[in-house]
């Protein structure tokens, strides 16, 4: 009777391979940003790996791939290269996303496997939205000069804080992506490559057509904002000029000078102001891109004026307040202090 040959199992170092050529490039078709992340996650680990065990990646099992080790790669992660939580467990989500691909390719590793999803992701404070007011925005917009730099830098501002989008949505606006008809929109390349149309006032679309009108050359496939040598511009180049705008604006409106403001604070002026005009949280997470409500309802968390305004609304309950009595109880005013 012939004997049936037992699969040899899959070497760690090929499974790392088929990862990420085969499942998340072609079986998940993920960005390239996410497929980055991944692989950035990947080689801390494997770099740590081989400092804690002594063996180099390629000579790595599956059951080397314990709790332990992933804990401490972790505590790694936060204590000796300082990551926030936050990055930490985007670290362990690639992880884990490997583990489940390896679990469906080397059943004999299952229980090693199994024993090491079982870390949990590491909760975390989130910072309370950041947003200017209608004053502040303003005065950061400002008016555009005369030079072409000051007209690039208005509309660079103006895009952002109509659309609400993220730095890399709007250095990637195109040419071609702006529909400057009746119902003028522009086109956004969001997270995990999706795509939506966001509306443009009709002051956005003027200062677009005076803008192409100057820029002639900039064919439909040119950045709308392009740098001094006609690319388009980076993120770096983004909080360059909007610097440069807070401290031009903070000499006329003082709280300004004492904010720090990023990109991505525009964005949360964009969302809290449809808000405070009582738009409905659908319709601002589809203007943003975000996957689900929740996260638009963190909005409304930040503005304490809204609750003011809904605390208004609910009367009062008539309490009638005693007076206190301390205790002499050793012990009970020990409780009352902590």
């Amino acid at each position: 009777m012939t004997e049936v040959a037992t699969p040899q199992p899959v070497s760690f170092a090929a499974l790392v391979q088929q990862f990420f050529t085969e499942y998340l490039v072609t079986q998940r078709a993920l960005s390239p940003r996410t497929i980055a992340s991944y692989r950035d996650a990947m080689l801390l680990f494997l770099d740590f790996t081989q400092h804690r065990l002594g063996k180099v990646p390629t000579s790595l099992n599956l059951s080397d791939i314990t709790p332990d080790l992933i804990l401490a790669f972790l505590d790694h992660l936060e204590q000796q290269r300082h990551n926030a939580v936050r990055s930490r467990n985007l670290r362990l989500t690639a992880l884990r996303a490997f583990l489940k691909f390896v679990a469906r390719r080397d059943v004999s590793s299952f229980c090693v496997i199994e024993q090491a999803l079982g870390i949990p992701m590491k909760r975390f404070e989130r910072p309370m939205l950041g947003f200017l007011s209608r004053e502040e925005m303003l005065a950061i917009l400002g008016q555009p000069g005369e030079t072409w730099t000051s007209q690039r830098d208005h509309l660079l501002l103006t895009m952002l804080y109509n659309t609400g989008a993220r730095v890399s949505e709007v250095i990637g606006i195109k040419v071609g992506d702006i529909v400057m008809s009746e119902s003028a929109c522009v086109h956004l390349r969001g997270k995990g490559r999706k795509q939506r149309a966001t509306p443009l006032w009709k002051t956005t679309v003027q200062e677009i057509r005076a803008w192409l009108k100057r820029n002639p050359g900039l064919g439909a496939d040119a950045a709308l904002l392009p740098n001094r040598e006609g690319n388009a511009m980076t993120r770096f180049n983004v909080t360059q000029r909007l610097n440069i705008a807070v401290a031009r604006a903070a000499r006329t409106v003082s709280s300004l000078s004492k904010r720090k403001i990023s990109p991505h604070t525009i964005r949360h002026t964009t969302a809290m102001h449809l808000l405070q005009s009582g738009v409905a949280f659908s319709v601002i997470a589809l203007w943003l891109g975000h996957e689900s409500t929740t996260t638009t309802h963190r909005y409304v968390e930040a503005d304490l004026a809204m609750k003011n305004k809904a605390l208004a609304r609910l009367q009062e309950p008539e309490t009638t307040m005693y007076r206190y009595h301390p205790t002499d109880d050793a012990l009970m005013q020990f409780l009352q202090s902590l």
